[in-house]
């Protein structure tokens, strides 16, 4: 039997001298708000750990891509152009690739900061892109925008034919604090022009509050790090017999050793996920300690994707929490970055993984214990507190 790797430690063939690969599971840009998406946790020692994000869709030969933007730049081309040609013709649809600046932005977001306007952005049918979150104390939340308001334009370029990615690339602009950008907004009848200045934010990933019965709600947005630590602190803190509903709705993801620390504060170490790096097993464990006794309910939907499911899946099939809500995404793939010749950075699935049971999330989500729709976190309230975990 292969030896037991250290908990949350992951130690891939072909990564990078000095480096330690970190398995993360992402939202990509067009479900990560105007923040950006979710890149890796940084490891203090190493040199630049290589992350492995959870995705989905087909693999890319990442030698062939690189032979492909060397081969772009030796005619006068564009190696990230040919990049993108090749992982758009691969089938990968969370595929990517990245310039330089761009990369490092992206990493910047898992730290919990960003620049900005303080604002998420979805689609909502035919009705176009709308706001479904404003950051407190951020610039939208300052100039009055409002969760619901219509995005009609950004710097006068109408949104409507847009990817939501777009939108937030939009949105985020070249990244420059201080940078003006121009928002068409439309609420109910009204309609009107606001013109921000992106500002250097943080990110809140995690909040606690106690609720009337005496059960403590942990809403975790996304596994940005020092999430996990939030969460197993929370946890801690919660008063004796106090039930937990730990809300994983609308969580796009994140880095996975946060999710693996945050699935430590509800188990007594043992298993998470199993996943695959070009055919390789690994796995990720938890670590030991975890309150094991306190009625726990978690709650998900269609959002709740990648480190997010990984978590719920753990909870799930080791019996730890009842799971309440709908379907979720059902992303659970794996990629890693690929450095290509021109210094920008491709990030390509090489794998899958799977809850502790063996089922596989990538295209299927996972089934809640208990269906529950508009009045989900009702129910969810109703079982927590019929599992002892209210007063």
């Amino acid at each position: 039997m292969p030896a037991k790797p250290a908990p949350f430690c992951i130690r891939p063939r072909g990564v990078v001298r000095g480096a330690v690969l970190t398995l993360v599971f992402t939202g990509v840009l067009a479900t990560a708000a105007a923040t950006g998406s979710l890149p890796r946790q940084e490891d203090p020692g190493a040199e630049r750990p290589a992350p492995v994000r959870a995705a989905g869709g087909a693999t890319v030969d990442s030698a062939a891509l690189s032979r492909a933007a060397a081969a772009a730049m030796a005619d006068g081309k564009s190696g990230k152009k040919a990049a993108e040609e090749f992982v758009s013709r691969s089938g990968d649809r969370w595929g990517a690739v990245y310039d330089k600046k761009e990369y490092a932005e992206f990493e910047q977001a898992l730290g919990g900061a960003y620049t900005g306007v303080g604002l998420s952005a979805g689609r909502a049918g035919a009705s176009g892109v709308r706001v479904t979150r404003v950051q407190p104390g951020g610039p939208a939340e300052r100039a009055g925008l409002r969760t619901g308001d219509r995005l009609v334009s950004v710097d006068g370029r109408p949104v409507d034919g847009l990817s939501v990615s777009e939108v937030v690339s939009l949105l985020r602009g070249d990244g420059v604090p201080g940078s003006p950008v121009a928002l068409r907004v439309e609420r109910g009848r009204a309609a009107w022009t606001q013109t921000l200045l992106r500002a250097r934010l943080a990110t809140d990933p995690v909040t606690v509050r106690r609720l009337d019965d005496g059960a403590v709600l942990i809403r975790v947005a996304a596994f940005t790090k020092g999430a996990g630590t939030r969460v197993r602190d929370a946890v801690r803190a919660a008063p004796a017999g106090a039930g937990v509903l730990l809300d994983l709705r609308g969580n796009a993801g994140g880095l996975v050793a946060e999710a693996a620390v945050a699935a430590s504060a509800f188990l007594d170490g043992g298993l998470v996920a199993t996943y695959d790096v070009e055919g390789e097993q690994r796995a990720v464990y938890a670590e030991g300690g975890g309150d094991t006794g306190r009625p726990l309910v978690a709650l998900i939907d269609g959002g709740t994707m990648s480190a997010a499911e990984l978590l719920t899946g753990a909870l799930q099939d080791r019996g730890r929490a009842v799971t309440v809500g709908s379907r979720t995404f059902g992303k659970g793939s794996v990629q890693m970055p690929s450095a290509l010749p021109d210094g920008s950075v491709a990030e390509l699935t090489v794998g899958h993984y799977r809850t502790p049971a063996g089922h596989a999330v990538d295209g299927r989500g996972i089934t809640p214990d208990l269906a529950a729709g508009e009045k989900a976190e009702e129910r969810a309230r109703t079982v927590l507190s019929g599992l002892g975990g209210g007063s």
